[in-house]
């Protein structure tokens, strides 16, 4: 009988191991079941999204409100990236996005600067006033060449 109660009891922190482990992991891979319909999408059109990818930050006044979700190449070859927002993040519908560096590596992120319009994006919105990122090496060639 006690061997029984032993290995019930070793069963169920095995359980909750797991459960446990399968939590965190969720959590350090930024899923999330709960949030679920606590978010919209907008889209903005850029000339290049060089060093952009998927799950890149977007912030507004260096705050961090979204993450990049997808970017693809529209018919009008121009890279549409759609930002994933909280929806507790009101975007202006003359807000400006720029794809800009940050740090020493050089990881690449949205900034939003919101414009001064009552009117605010919803869901599926497009900012339409874009800024690409300076493509340094292109910057390097001209200046080695003479080009600028």
């Amino acid at each position: 009988m006690k061997k029984a109660n032993i290995e019930f009891v070793v069963g169920l922190f095995l359980i909750f191991g797991f459960l446990a482990f399968a939590y965190i992991s969720l959590q350090f891979g930024e899923f999330s079941i709960f949030s679920r319909g606590q978010n919209y999408t907008i889209k903005a059109d850029f000339d290049s999204a060089a060093g952009l990818k998927k799950g890149a930050l977007v912030t507004i006044a260096g705050v961090n409100v979204g993450k990049v979700s997808n970017i693809r190449l529209t018919e009008a070859q121009q890279a549409e990236v759609a930002l994933y927002l909280s929806n507790d993040v009101k975007v202006t519908e003359d807000a400006i996005a720029s794809i800009k560096t940050q740090g020493i590596i050089g990881d690449k992120y949205i900034r939003i600067s919101q414009g001064g319009s009552d009117t605010y994006l919803t869901d599926g919105g497009m900012i339409t006033e874009t800024e690409s990122a300076v493509d340094l090496e292109e910057l390097i060639s001209k200046y080695i060449f003479g080009s600028v």
